[in-house]
């Protein structure tokens, strides 16, 4: 079992407000899909780069989410491709896409904004 650690987006690190991604209601925060690989990174209990089903597992169960095994049993089975049992860094892709459609993550594909003020960092808040 990991231990999650929280990590901040980019404009929150820039801004020096320190709110933490996850876990919580946190995780609704626009990330960018390399903010969203570092935070899995963590998880990656063997350290050998790829991400098992089992490491996903229980990212997705400290995100808070119910069915954490069936989540990610099919997230394994969509975004690995070449049927090995892992997510390696080319098939990341396909878990990026998984978790903003099935798992509710709001992942943009562009560098984070940088926020100016309180109100312009909560506008990307999904209620």
């Amino acid at each position: 079992m990991s231990t999650a650690r929280c990590i901040a987006p980019a404009a929150a690190a820039a801004s020096g407000s320190g709110r933490c991604l996850f876990p919580g209601k946190e995780h609704r925060t626009t990330l960018t899909a390399a903010e969203f690989k570092e935070w899995l990174k963590q998880f990656d209990a063997d350290g050998d780069g790829r991400i098992s089903r089992r490491e996903l597992r229980e990212a997705i169960r400290r995100r808070g989410a119910r069915f954490a095994t069936v989540k990610a049993w099919r997230a394994v089975r969509r975004a690995d491709k070449d049927r090995n049992g892992f997510v390696d860094d080319g098939e990341m892709e396909g878990l990026v896409e998984f978790a903003e459609k099935e798992l509710g993550f709001l992942i943009s594909k562009d560098p984070a904004p940088a926020a100016s003020s309180a109100s312009a960092r909560h506008n990307d808040w999904k209620w």
